[in-house]
C-alpha cells in the first residue's frame, strides 16, 4: 500500500486558495501602541469592558508591559492622591524590574528627590507662575525681531 496523497496538485491548490479567501481565517488586528498606551494611562474604572479585555490580552503576552502598567498606575495614584511618602518604595520597585525606560525616569527623580516628594505631598502649586512664564514667552515669540525690549515690557505690563 503506497503512502501519500492520491489527489492532484490542482485540488491541493484549490483547497488552500479557498482557505485563504474564507472570512473565518482573518484574525483581529493587534491594537496600536497609542491605544495600549491610552489604556495603561487611564484609570481602570474608566475603561470600557472591551478595552479592559483587550488590555488584559496584551498584558498576558508581554510580562514587561504588565510590570510597566503596575508601576505607571502606582505612580499615577501617588500623583492624584498626594502620597509622596511612597516615592522611595516606588523607586526601589522600579529598580528591581528590568525596565530601562523607567530606570532613566527613576534616576531623574532621584536627582531631585526632595523636590519631587514635596511636589507630591504639599498642597502648593507653581502652576500660576508657570502660566505667567508661558504667557511671557508667547508674547516674546510674537514680537521677536520686530520690536525691542521696551515694546515687550509694555505688552507684558498691559496684559498683567
Amino acid at each position: 500500500m503506497p503512502l501519500g496523497y492520491q489527489g492532484n496538485y490542482q485540488r491541493v491548490r484549490a483547497y488552500f486558495w479557498e482557505k485563504q479567501l474564507s472570512p473565518g481565517s482573518v484574525t483581529a488586528r493587534p491594537p496600536s501602541p497609542r491605544a495600549v498606551t491610552g489604556w495603561i494611562l487611564r484609570r481602570p474604572e474608566n475603561l470600557t469592558e472591551t478595552e479592559h479585555l483587550r488590555l488584559k490580552a496584551v498584558l498576558v503576552h508581554c510580562p514587561e508591559l504588565d510590570a510597566l502598567t503596575g508601576h505607571v498606575r502606582s505612580f499615577g495614584q501617588m500623583l492624584t492622591e498626594r502620597q509622596g511618602e511612597r516615592l522611595p518604595q516606588w523607586l526601589d520597585a522600579v529598580r528591581r524590574d528590568n525596565l530601562p525606560g523607567l530606570h532613566t525616569l527613576a534616576a531623574g527623580i532621584d536627582r531631585n528627590r526632595d523636590a519631587v516628594i514635596a511636589g507630591l505631598t504639599l498642597p502648593w502649586s507653581s502652576g500660576v507662575v508657570e502660566g505667567h512664564v508661558n504667557r511671557i514667552k508667547m508674547l516674546k515669540r510674537q514680537i521677536l525681531g520686530r520690536a525691542g525690549f521696551h515694546l515687550l515690557r509694555k505688552r507684558v505690563l498691559l496684559y498683567s
